[in-house]
């Protein structure tokens, strides 16, 4: 089979597509083929070896694949081969074929195509996961959403409306604002061009806000943080600036607000019945019309490297999907 693989940590030119052995389940484990595989920043952070999960070299990169399952091992469960799904793997997307545990694994929800549901679980699950479990947020609060034309962005803009919020998107060019605005932001803030304090100010009236999703970093956190109102919370999501900010504890302490980490990766593996209604809250939520993945190109498999240099020069609005015959 065909894969995209990383020999040597590097940039994304660094990879090559080879041929390589298929995969054969093993117990508890299934062989999907890939029909379409989205593109993540992660991605971008492990064939550098700058993520907190290091396969071994040589590996395929890619954490998120939508195909049909071609084999099942021992101890296998609830699916069979001929099934649409989902799965999450943090490594080894970018394959004709992949293998991950069956676990890991959900089905594609009713009227979702293989692109769309590629681009459709890490983003919105992450999403969902910060804004419902981890933050709380509730109809009628304002949740500022920071670098919110990306996938993860688009994905709470959504979220945070099917929740009943007032949605605040943030990101560097009035093009990514207009997407935002496309797919329900309220309001929005050009932080290239905008002091962001002052003009969150101006749209709350002095107020403040309930919640920022940040996965972003750097030099944006602490200005949103000092804009949250009484009990606010900060949802700590990535780094995608490159920079992990030093916060002065106490801006906590005076705001009584929470500086909360969302770490979706672990929550599915400690607690998968919570996950599992995460996902299904999802696909109901994309049946109703709520949920629209934004997929901005798709790319072949053999231009994969291409793909990865868009998202590290941060060059991406939604999703991009690497698309495979």
């Amino acid at each position: 089979m065909r894969a995209v693989v990383c020999r040597a940590y590097g940039p994304p030119e660094s990879l090559a597509v080879e041929d390589i052995a298929p995969p054969v389940a093993g117990p508890g484990e299934v062989v999907i083929a890939t029909k379409a595989a989205s593109v993540n920043f992660p991605d971008v952070l492990i064939i550098q070896n700058k993520y907190q999960f290091k396969p071994p070299l040589p590996f395929s990169p890619g954490s998120e694949l939508a195909g049909i399952i071609k084999s099942v091992g021992p101890d296998v469960n609830g699916v069979r081969p001929g099934d649409r799904v989902i799965a999450i793997t943090i490594h080894g997307a970018f394959a004709e074929e992949v293998k991950t545990e069956a676990r890991r694994i959900v089905p594609i929800p009713a009227g979702m195509d293989f692109v769309q549901a590629s681009a459709f679980g890490l983003a919105y699950a992450t999403s969902d996961h910060a804004l419902r479990d981890r933050g709380h947020l509730r109809a009628g609060e304002t949740l500022l959403v920071l670098g919110a034309a990306g996938g993860v962005g688009i994905a709470a803009i959504e979220i945070g409306k099917a929740l009943g919020a007032r949605v605040i998107a943030c990101a560097s060019t009035d093009e990514k604002l207009l997407l935002c605005r496309e797919h329900g932001a309220d309001e929005t803030i050009n932080y290239a061009a905008e002091d962001l304090r002052q003009r969150i100010s101006a749209l709350t009236s002095g107020s403040g806000i309930d919640v920022v999703y940040d996965p972003v970093g750097g030099a944006l956190t602490e200005p949103a943080l000092r804009s949250l109102r009484w009990r606010g919370r900060l949802l700590v999501v990535g780094f995608a600036a490159g920079d992990i900010p030093r916060i002065p504890l106490n801006l906590a302490l005076l705001k009584g607000c929470s500086i909360v980490g969302v770490f979706w990766g672990e929550f599915t593996r400690r607690e998968p019945d919570r996950f599992a209604e995460s996902i299904g809250q999802l696909g109901r939520w994309f049946a109703e019309g709520k949920l629209r993945p934004h997929i901005s190109a798709t790319f072949p498999l053999e231009r994969t490297a291409e793909a990865l240099t868009l998202m590290a020069n941060r060059q991406v609005k939604g999703k991009i999907v690497i698309t495979i015959d």
